[in-house]
């Protein structure tokens, strides 16, 4: 499979096909988002429900792939930690600002400190507008506007000021603006992946639903893999869609089984 050109990034959504079998490659490297691709999007991100099957699927699938699967989340991989429990995969958290190898139990940053003034000043703004949840992650932070989707206009205009007066980066996504330094974003994570003993050379597929995951999607496509797009279908740079968390589940599992 080549890199994805840049006309492709364009490619009509209707038209993408379901992802490829992943125990048809002998040399696939799975990269899987967590939020509205292996678990639901909640209201809120501590109300989240993990399938009690997953962590186990998790580990088996890296054990099919050599150690090929790696977790790359907007979340910290604290935050990881406290759901799904001791999975012994890799991890690039907060965006790809942190990352931590399968099997080690310590996660090390990637990326410059967040500035505290701007987490203070992110604080402030979610306090102005009536006390919004504002998620704080080692190298960034969230505000969450779930619950008050009228507010999205004010939250992005404001946040965006904070990002200026600073020097760092707004990523917007699902109902949640995240401020976060220069470096941290999922595309920086993939490449950081493919340079470890363990994935070079492989082909990697990457599962995101947010428009944060379009980073990855483009990264993939330059190491001879593709995204798969989670969710209602869109303008994308991905290669493949499946519909819902639902259908990744029976994706993750058909590979399991047929490599049984």
């Amino acid at each position: 499979m080549t890199a994805l050109s840049d006309d492709s990034r364009h490619l009509k959504p209707a038209a993408l096909p379901p992802p490829p079998d992943l125990s048809g490659h002998q040399r696939d490297a799975l990269l899987l988002d967590f939020d509205g691709t292996l678990v639901d999007i909640a209201p809120r991100p501590d109300a989240i429900t993990v399938p009690a099957g997953l962590p186990a699927t998790l580990a088996a699938l890296s054990e099919m792939l050599g150690g090929r699967l790696a977790i790359v989340s907007g979340r910290s991989i604290a935050d990881l930690d406290r759901h799904l429990g001791p999975v012994p995969v890799a991890m690039a958290g907060s965006h790809g600002g942190e990352f931590r190898e399968a099997g080690s139990g310590e996660a090390r940053a990637l990326v410059d400190p967040f500035p505290a003034q701007a987490l203070t000043e992110l604080a402030e703004l979610a306090e102005d507008l009536g006390g919004l949840l504002v998620e704080e992650k080692p190298t960034g932070a969230a505000i969450h506007f779930r619950d008050a989707p009228d507010l999205e206009e004010r939250v992005r205009s404001n946040v965006e000021a904070i990002a200026r007066e600073h020097g760092i980066k707004v990523k917007h996504g699902k109902m949640v603006a995240e401020l976060v330094v220069a470096g941290a974003d999922k595309g920086a994570a993939v490449a950081h992946l493919m340079k470890l003993d363990r994935f070079a050379g492989s082909r990697p597929l990457f599962a995101g639903d947010d428009v944060t995951d379009e980073d990855a999607f483009r990264a993939v496509g330059a190491f001879g893999g593709g995204g798969v797009l989670v969710g209602p279908l869109r303008a994308t740079a991905a290669c493949w869609h499946l519909p819902d968390t639902a259908a990744v589940h029976i994706w993750l599992e058909n590979a399991l089984n047929e490599h049984a």
